[in-house]
């Protein structure tokens, strides 16, 4: 499902629900359209209730935003920001994707680490980036969230991992797919030494990064209606030849089949996240 839909209105029309906007006649006012029901709305108004939709849908929102929601106000510093990606194996037309990934995400690569607060329990974060190639996972991912666990483990801090991928970079090779080890190793010793590891899924969280770190923490949250799987349902239903049930994929069939503990809004999940870590915390 392709991010929010950003358009322009005319002074003379009106937005569903029949609120009229008094705008001057030379100005457009940017509108951000729900992918799933097409209501629109304000920017201001739809923050408001954190990009959710009056029909429920959660409209993908950026790693920052995400962090802003999250986290307690200024407690936010970021890890690793002299990290960033180049072209490994001089794939066609990659350098390009990646300069447009950049320009489109103002990010430097597809996840944002750092430190923080939630209700005052402090944690390591991560947050991967839908607008940075839907939050692929390349070498530079796999190194800053290995660095985050070993930080973590240094540390003895918690951490909250905040996924939403399209899986591994292809044009990385076996450089992406690698990742998925090597992010799990560091998983594993954060986890030997007592640490907390939270996993909150979005939409999407697919392929490699389902396949590894996403589904090994200890207590695993999703949104409503988040896409979680490994290979495509399409893909899937060409290669067993048979029709999937109605929701395949969807985080509440996942919770349904015991792969996700709970299902938790985003207007809950700052209050559940600090409720968790105060509950892990070592004393």
């Amino acid at each position: 499902m392709a991010l929010p839909m950003i358009f322009r209105k005319s002074k003379n029309e009106l937005e569903k629900g029949g609120r009229p906007m008094v705008v001057e006649s030379s100005r457009e006012i940017p509108m951000v359209k729900c992918p799933a029901c097409s209501r629109s709305y304000l920017p201001e108004d739809i923050e408001k209730e954190k990009y959710v939709c009056g029909c429920g849908h959660h409209i993908r929102i950026s790693a920052r935003k995400r962090i802003e929601f999250l986290t307690d106000k200024d407690s936010f510093t970021e890890l690793f920001t002299d990290l960033f990606g180049g072209d490994p194996l001089k794939f066609p037309g990659y350098q390009e994707k990646v300069d447009q990934a950049r320009e489109k995400s103002e990010e430097l690569e597809g996840v944002i680490c750092g430190t923080a607060k939630i209700l005052r329990q402090s944690c390591a974060i991560f947050v991967m980036e839908p607008q940075f190639m839907m939050g692929s996972m390349g070498t530079v991912v796999g190194e800053k969230i290995t660095r985050l666990f070993e930080y973590a483990t240094e540390h003895s801090l918690p951490v909250v991992g905040c996924t939403v991928s399209g899986g591994a970079r292809m044009q990385e090779g076996i450089l992406s797919l690698m990742q998925m080890a090597k992010v799990s190793g560091a998983v594993k010793r954060h986890n030997d030494a007592g640490g907390f590891y939270l996993t909150i899924l979005t939409d999407p969280t697919t392929g490699g990064v389902t396949a590894s770190f996403a589904m090994e923490g200890d207590i695993i949250i999703a949104e409503p209606g988040a896409t979680v799987g490994f290979a495509g349902a399409r893909v899937i239903e060409q290669t067993v030849r048979k029709k999937l049930p109605s929701g395949f994929q969807k985080a509440e069939f996942l919770m349904e089949h015991g792969f996700v503990d709970k299902i938790v809004a985003r207007s809950k999940q700052r209050n559940v996240t600090a409720h968790l870590l105060s509950l892990h915390a070592k004393n």
